[in-house]
This record gives C-alpha cells, sequence and structure tokens, in this order.
C-alpha cells in the first residue's frame, strides 16, 4: 500500500480538528490549531522572524530575546504588539507571507515522513487561521501563475545571472526586480538571493521568471547561443593619387582640349562669332 500524500495527511489533521504541530521530515512544519493552520515554516524560506529583521522593525538579538521571555506556549507576537515594536496589521501580515511562502515550497516536497506532536504551538502564537482545502487552492494558483510567467522550472535552483545588454531601448522593473538585478551575483539562486534581501522567496522567484521573460536574465535559451564575436571593419582600399594635370603649356598636355568659359568678354564674343558663322551655313 502506497503512503499518503501529503496532502492527505493535512487534510486528515484538518478533518481531526488537532492541535499542535506537523513535522514534514527534515524540510518545515504546519502548526494546527483546531483543525485549521495557524503557521507553516519550510527550511528552504525566510521564516516570519527573518522577514521582520530584514524589515527592520526588531533586530535579531530583540527577536531572541522576545523569544525567551514569552516561553513555550506563550504569545511573542502580542508581545512585540504590546511593546510598540510592531503594529498588530504588521505582525499579521509577516505571518501571513510567511505562511503562504513556506507552504508552497513545503508542499512540492516529495517527503512524506511526518510526525505530530499535540499542542505544540509557535512561539510568536496564532494570529492567522487558514483551512487546509483553501491553503491547498493559493498553493496551485501560485504554481498556474509562476507557468504563466516562464513556463520552464530551469530557473528555480539555477544561479541568477543578468544579462550585461537589455534587448531593448528600455525596460520596465518593479522594486523587487530591480533588487535581484542588483543583488545576483550569478552564484545566488532565487531562494538564496530571497535569504539576503530579506524577502519571501515565492515572490522572488516569481520576480526572475518575469525577467526571463522579459529577457533580462540568463536562461538555457540564451545561454546555448552562441557568443557573438565583434566583426573586424574591412579595410577600405586607398584610391590611388590622381597625377596632377600638367599646366597649360607645357608638354603632354592635349591640344583637342577646348578653351574653359570662364565668362570674360573674349569668351563670349568668340561664342558670338561662332553662332554667327554656324548660322550662316
Amino acid at each position: 500500500m502506497a503512503p499518503p500524500t501529503l496532502d492527505a495527511v493535512l487534510t486528515g489533521l484538518a478533518q481531526d480538528g488537532a492541535t499542535g504541530s506537523l513535522r514534514v521530515g527534515k524540510e518545515g512544519t504546519v502548526y494546527y490549531v483546531r483543525g485549521r493552520v495557524s503557521y507553516v515554516e519550510c527550511a528552504a524560506t525566510p521564516g516570519v522572524e527573518e522577514l521582520l529583521g530584514a524589515s527592520g522593525r526588531i533586530s535579531a538579538n530583540g527577536m531572541r530575546h522576545a523569544r525567551q521571555e514569552a516561553g513555550a506556549g506563550g504569545d511573542g507576537g502580542a508581545l512585540l504588539v504590546e511593546r510598540g515594536v510592531l503594529s498588530r496589521g504588521e505582525l499579521e501580515f509577516s505571518m501571513l507571507s510567511a505562511t503562504l511562502d513556506a507552504a508552497f515550497f513545503l508542499l512540492t516536497s516529495r517527503t512524506v515522513r511526518t510526525r505530530f506532536r499535540e499542542s505544540d504551538a509557535h512561539w510568536l502564537g496564532v494570529h492567522w487561521f487558514f483551512d487546509v482545502p483553501g491553503l491547498l487552492r493559493e498553493c496551485a494558483r501560485r504554481r498556474a501563475r509562476l507557468e504563466r510567467a516562464w513556463p520552464s522550472a530551469e530557473l528555480d535552483a539555477r544561479p541568477v545571472t543578468p544579462l550585461r545588454r537589455i534587448p531593448g531601448t528600455h525596460a520596465l522593473l518593479t522594486r523587487l526586480q530591480w533588487e535581484l538585478l542588483l543583488s545576483a551575483d550569478s552564484t545566488a539562486t532565487p531562494v538564496e538571493l530571497a535569504r539576503r534581501l530579506g524577502r519571501p522567496a515565492y515572490s522572488t522567484l516569481l520576480a526572475v521568471r518575469e525577467l526571463a521573460a522579459a529577457g533580462l536574465v540568463v536562461t538555457g535559451e540564451t545561454a546555448a547561443l552562441p557568443k557573438r564575436t565583434p566583426k573586424q571593419p574591412t579595410p577600405s582600399p586607398t584610391p590611388s593619387p590622381t597625377p596632377p594635370s600638367p599646366p597649360p603649356g607645357e608638354p603632354g598636355r592635349s591640344t583637342s582640349e577646348l578653351p574653359q568659359v570662364n565668362g570674360d568678354a573674349t569668351d563670349v564674343n568668340l561664342l558670338l562669332r561662332l553662332r554667327d558663322a554656324l548660322e550662316a551655313l
């Protein structure tokens, strides 16, 4: 009999109204409160602590002190709000963003080794709820959006390398896309860049795929193109110098050359005499 999928395990705990944490191998943890998901952690994505630290609202040292003070089963998030470190909205938004980010990557895991711990809770407390079917639908919607942006997973785990030249005359970038192009060093993957910038991993991955669609980062297609070597300019043939015409009266001057008309009275009289002679014929 095949082991149950992770989706099936999550759905079963929701139907049972479970409260506690589901450990998914070494890849992440899903927290439940009465059958609903309150928070998700994933080893591949920045957690809520990292997102809050990157925003500048609280330092890593301040986060550690808040966690120690909250203790097991405490509500560290409420403690931060009471002290004015965060607003209630900032805390809820950070929990929402980190949960959706982690769930997207965790639910693509092939690991089926799970372990459930009753009554276990995250130290920040419960500040958002997700029903399991809705969470699964959101993950499917995000996967579809990635496919629309760039229908290939080739860039998801590959270092991001910006192209040195844009394909057109200008490019319109979002703030995150601009940050990625400045931070990309051809060694960091999208998820690593997300940690470096303190950004959600999914948003970073989507931005990288959009940059690929705009032709601003190296993809498998652009990497396979032969490098163009600048064409050396072909030297134009040097015209041979024209020998100067000898002055009048010098040897070598053709006697068949007609006299040049320069507008003098003598020339005009000559033309008139020629005209009269032709008319008399």
